[in-house]
């Protein structure tokens, strides 16, 4: 495995910026819910999506609402729940219905944490959060669980950190910044995703695949990334100078 460089300022030129959410803007909390929005961060959005050719755009596993009401008052496009929903610049959201199945992993779930302190279970519009931050020892079984439950009910099933995801499929941070990339405005740029979690690796691939680069937050490990920074305080440094330079 051989560390990557830091991505120079002048990776954003001719760009469309797609960003991940949690541990790449703000740093990963004990609970989703427990995320602290730095007061800069809607400007510095604000000022990516007027600066760069192809604008800046959110693609992160929370659903779309949840994005919007944790970056207000900027406004750029947030694909959410793994790309299974797409926010139109109208506000307007396209999604799937919510599948029977994901209601009984999601009960099935339910009962194993009522069983194991600790653990919490994320219900999204698409998928159930298999949390274990708050209880380590569970991981195992939880993410057992997990697997089980998605052969049973044919869901997709994704690791994170500290978590197991299962999710409807169709969709995944790659297929979101492919269709994001056909939109006029991003047709003549080239795309760099940032993110930090095995989730993102979809990302990273696409954006190689149509010419662009990934930028991967935290420690070095085998990755479909160019480039790879530290951690959050560094991604939002990169873009501030970014910014600057710009305009």
């Amino acid at each position: 495995m051989t560390d990557l460089l830091p991505p120079p300022p002048s990776l954003l030129t001719d760009a469309s910026l797609f960003l991940d959410f949690d541990g790449t803007l703000v740093e990963i909390a004990e609970t989703p819910d427990g995320v602290a929005v730095s007061d800069g961060l809607a400007t510095l959005l604000e000022r990516l999506g007027t600066a760069l050719p192809g604008g800046v755009a959110i693609v992160s596993g929370r659903p779309v609402q949840e994005i919007s009401a944790l970056i207000a008052p900027a406004v750029p496009p947030i694909a959410g729940s793994h790309g299974l929903e797409v926010a139109a610049p109208d506000g307007s959201i396209t999604a799937p219905d919510r599948s029977a199945a994901l209601d009984a992993a999601l009960a099935e779930a339910q009962a194993f944490a009522a069983d194991h302190p600790g653990t919490l279970i994320e219900d999204k519009p698409f998928g159930v959060g298999l949390h274990f931050r708050g209880a380590p020892e569970a991981g195992e079984a939880m993410t057992a669980l997990a697997e089980q439950l998605a052969t049973v009910h044919d869901l997709h099933l994704q690791h994170g950190k500290m978590v197991v995801e299962l999710r409807m499929a169709g969709r995944d941070k790659g297929a979101a910044v492919e269709l994001l990339m056909r939109e006029p405005l991003r047709q003549r740029t080239v795309p760099v995703f940032v993110g930090d979690d095995v989730t993102d690796e979809a990302g990273f691939a696409a954006a190689a695949a149509l010419g662009g680069a990934g930028v991967l937050v935290g420690p070095a490990r085998d990755t479909a990334a160019t480039y790879r920074v530290e951690g959050v305080a560094d991604v939002l440094a990169w873009l501030d100078t970014a910014c600057r330079e710009k305009t």
